[in-house]
């Protein structure tokens, strides 16, 4: 296994303690308090962001790495964004807990999450891997912004909800891009 997988697995690994900044007792207390309680970060947040931040640097890191030490493989192909689905899905369900996110848009977000996920398993099914494209890894990148934003600042403000939006729409154009450049493959 090389060191690119390595660092997939590791953001595979991460997930657990991501989710578990939110939920252990203890960690809801403030780590920062605004005096005029506009704003607030616990304990949870402040350690979920660093966790966060760790796990996203990996899926830069692994990109890198196997692109410039020639580490591409296809267990890469498809673990890479494997892990980015269930580390994105992991925040989005948890800010659907706290009422940061809307049930409706994760829907949308795990739709075009699962009709690739079908593309690809069909066109493994055909000795076909396909890698992430541009539009995939552009939705990606604003996934880790959008829930970055919304670990810092864990408020529905003018940013946070355009980011939000915004990651909707990046998701929703790479899920029909897709389709389109990958529909040959369900014949």
């Amino acid at each position: 296994m090389n060191i690119a997988n390595k660092l997939t697995l590791i953001r595979i690994a991460l997930i657990p303690f991501f989710i578990a900044c939110f939920y252990v007792e203890g960690f809801s207390n403030y780590f920062y308090q605004n005096p005029s309680e506009t704003f607030s970060i616990t304990y949870g947040n402040a350690l979920a962001l660093l966790i966060f931040s760790i796990a996203a640097a990996t899926d830069w890191l692994d990109g890198y790495l196997a692109r410039k030490l020639n580490l591409i493989s296809d267990f890469g192909k498809f673990m890479d964004p494997l892990a980015d689905k269930m580390l994105t899905t992991a925040a989005f369900l948890i800010f659907i807990d706290q009422g940061l996110l809307a049930s409706w848009a994760v829907f949308i977000i795990l739709t075009r999450e699962f009709i690739v996920s079908g593309l690809r398993m069909s066109a493994a099914a055909k000795g076909v891997v396909i890698a992430a494209g541009f539009s995939g890894k552009f939705k990606t990148v604003l996934q880790f912004v959008t829930i970055i934003a919304l670990l810092i600042h864990p408020y529905l403000t003018t940013v946070n909800l355009a980011l939000i939006y915004g990651m909707i729409l990046a998701t929703t154009l790479s899920g029909v891009e897709y389709v389109i450049k990958n529909l040959n493959l369900l014949k």
